[in-house]
């Protein structure tokens, strides 16, 4: 009997994350924002459906997508930097019913490091320290978390990732011929999408539920270093960086995930 998931949110980590699913012998049933993309979605092979969370409604059917999937992906990101006003706690609060009415008795919840604070420690951060999140994306992220954590119709795995790069997404080019930087000895905290597609796939494939992940790849150069030899590789204009102030930031540990799911991270960062 084929396996079938659900996952919203199929965009540029969840298509391929989708993907790699039907390749493994699952059936997925996947959200998109964009009427447009449901062809791409359809011609992958997912059985697809157009929903939107908005202005404190949801637009699509929700309760189809979910239907007959025992395990959810719900990778929606708050999206603050297009919309600072953006409710996304309240849009996940308007998402918790129909999961809760469905068949849904895994959710695999994919937050971000952005719930952990910098400091001018730099310290090593590890699930067992409290979240004290200083952005609100960050802030908004740990209500969703605790939100999902304290329904008792299905078991929650919280994953968060670092940055997120891929093969054409990378913040050295953002960051290219820049000046007056700021954090050059900050620990640098990211993650490449083929590894975030294999972790979600272990954790569900090994029932690794009702669990808090941090993932981050390693090394963890610092961010002076990092950067002036990505864009040196790559033909790229050198970022400078300010030297005159102390650096804040954080060093991401992965030990618990690596530990359990006994994975080796795929992409390292190295210089």
């Amino acid at each position: 009997m084929t396996k079938q998931i659900s996952i919203i949110g199929c965009g540029w980590l969840g298509l391929p994350t989708a993907e790699y699913f039907i390749g493994k012998g699952y059936s997925i049933k996947g959200t998109t924002t964009s009427t447009d993309k449901m062809a791409l979605l359809k011609s992958a092979g997912i059985d697809s459906y157009s929903v939107k969370l908005s202005d404190g409604q949801i637009e699509g059917d929700v309760a189809a997508c979910l239907s007959n999937s025992t395990t959810l992906i719900l990778n929606i990101p708050p999206g603050l930097r297009k919309d600072s006003k953006k409710d996304f706690v309240g849009d996940m609060a308007l998402l918790l019913p129909f999961i809760e009415q469905s068949t849904i008795k895994q959710l695999l919840f994919i937050s971000s490091t952005s719930v952990y604070a910098d400091d001018e420690s730099l310290p090593i951060i590890t699930e067992t320290m409290i979240p004290d999140p200083d952005t609100a994306s960050g802030s908004q992220l740990l209500a969703a978390e605790a939100l999902f954590k304290k329904s008792k119709h299905f078991d929650t795995t919280i994953l968060r990732f670092a940055g997120l790069i891929g093969p054409d997404r990378h913040p050295a080019t953002f960051l290219s011929g820049k000046n007056d930087l700021k954090n050059p000895d900050a620990p640098v905290n990211l993650i490449h999408r083929i590894d975030c597609i294999q972790i979600m796939y272990n954790i569900i494939h090994g029932n690794h539920w009702n669990q808090t992940y941090n993932a981050s790849s390693s090394p963890h150069p610092t961010r002076s270093d990092y950067y002036t030899s990505i864009c040196r590789s790559r033909g790229l204009p050198i970022p400078k960086f300010r030297t005159t102030s102390i650096s804040i930031g954080k060093q991401i540990n992965s030990n618990r995930l690596i530990e359990d799911l006994n994975y080796e991270f795929e992409v390292k960062l190295n210089n």
